[in-house]
């Protein structure tokens, strides 16, 4: 679904604020990454003024998924409603400061919501400093179908976290993962499709067969996987849309741990016999498959640098599980893990600065980040067994399954924030396994 976006004309507008080399923006969002410490942003978000008759359920519930988002990116605590001085009656009324900066909001959001006569939806909205007195940014608004309100929540959730943080955006994408049901003996898997904060759950296959490693393309139209149609692993191709699926490779071929090109064109997986196992790359256009690793080891979980010249990948080439980099057209590759216990599931942040892992010493496993060259090394969780990192479309959180242990526990999906504050449970009904973020959907 498009959505028609276009800016408030007619308003006062300020220019955007100056971010600080800390990439907070001056007199607004205080916070410190290097030393790991944040203090979340105060944030007033008064209701929606519905504009048209029947627009008041769906300007409650739109202004309810804002709130969500902001508040569950450990950025922002919203200051609480009984404590608001006034209520915004009319959109177009200028703000009164003085209503918002006594009870202690750092930034404020106004917002309406009205329908057309050809039923489609309009949202707008405005971000106001109130400390400072003045608008950031310009108001803006979104026009689409009454059935896509959610997606809207989304998209303006996005442009006000990225004024008020200088971050990049990420609540309208989706999550692709594994969904888990049955007995802990005979799990049924399926690959299933959410937005990122869980809403809107769509199953894309049946559980007639074992699939795992479900990763999205580029452009969010198909996710590359994991099956077990035939018995063995098989890398399968399937279209989000149309839900029609192809097997990538030779029948006979063990394959698995599948990733797309920063591109889209081309996918890299895991390929060889038991036991043993090498990287390769095949395109999707000619079918052609290059071999980029050939060793005796166990070599898996390729991902893509997001310039696309790199590949990190696991190995137990040295011994141990172990991550390396190297060329994306194969070459030498070099180890990067260094710290004691074992390495897998690396996976590279969209910023490209991160390489995403989990880490495993003396049983206990942990998701943490390093440094591309595997300095800084950060552990971010904990917990008996949790792994399977992926990245939100602005390198800011990742998500991971972490399995709750017992006769009747399985996998869940959780989340955590770069600096390893913030870590949570994602709201998904029945266990999940397998996550991967989407970019920002268009």
């Amino acid at each position: 679904m498009k959505f028609i976006k276009t800016l408030l004309v007619g308003l006062s507008v300020l220019a955007a604020p100056a971010y600080a080399q800390d990439g907070c923006p001056a007199n607004v969002f205080c916070a410190t990454l290097n030393d790991f410490t944040v203090k979340p942003l105060p944030i007033a978000l008064p209701d929606f003024v519905a504009e048209t008759s029947g627009s008041g359920r769906v300007a409650g519930d739109i202004g309810r998924v804002i709130s969500a988002n902001l508040v569950n990116s450990g950025l922002f605590v919203e200051v609480p409603r009984e404590a608001h001085i006034a209520r915004i009656r009319d959109f177009n009324t200028p703000v009164q400061y003085a209503n918002w900066s006594p009870i202690g909001a750092r930034a404020l959001v106004t917002g309406a919501v009205s329908t057309t006569s050809d039923g489609r939806l309009i949202v707008k909205f405005r971000v106001w400093d109130p400390v400072n007195q003045k608008q950031i940014g310009e108001g803006q608004q979104f026009a689409g179908t009454q059935a896509d309100w959610r997606r809207m929540a989304h998209k303006v959730s996005d442009e006000v976290y990225t004024r008020l943080t200088g971050e990049g955006a990420y609540f309208d994408s989706r999550v692709v993962f594994v969904a888990e049901t049955g007995p802990k003996n005979a799990r049924q898997k399926q690959l299933a499709l959410m937005d990122q904060d869980g809403a809107n759950l769509k199953l894309l296959t049946g559980g007639g067969s074992l699939v795992v490693t479900p990763r999205f393309s580029p452009d969010g139209s198909r996710i590359v996987y994991t099956g077990f149609d035939t018995g063995t692993p098989q890398v399968y191709l399937l279209d989000v849309n149309s839900l029609q699926k192809q097997r990538l490779g030779d029948a006979s071929t063990i394959t698995s741990a599948p990733r797309f090109s920063p591109d889209g064109r081309r996918v890299i997986y895991a390929g060889g016999r038991p036991g043993a196992a090498d990287i390769f790359e095949r395109d999707l256009s000619t079918g052609q498959r290059r071999q980029l690793t050939n060793t005796s080891a166990i070599e898996t979980e390729p991902s893509y640098s997001p310039d696309g010249s790199q590949i990190v990948f696991e190995s137990d080439r040295s011994g141990s599980q172990q991550i390396y980099v190297m060329p994306a057209g194969g070459g030498e590759a070099r180890r990067i893990s260094k710290g004691a216990g074992r390495y897998g599931t690396p996976v590279w942040s969209p910023r490209g600065d991160l390489i995403a892992f989990t880490k495993i010493v003396k049983g206990r496993f942990s998701i943490g980040v390093m440094r591309t060259d595997g300095s800084q090394e950060q552990l971010l969780t904990a917990s008996t067994l949790e792994e399977g990192p992926t990245w939100s479309p602005n390198g800011r959180v990742i998500m991971y399954f972490r399995e709750i242990p017992g006769a009747t526990g399985g996998p869940q999906l959780w989340s955590v924030d770069i600096t390893g504050r913030n870590e949570k449970r994602v709201p998904v009904q029945g266990f999940a396994s397998d996550p991967s973020w989407s970019t920002l959907l268009r």
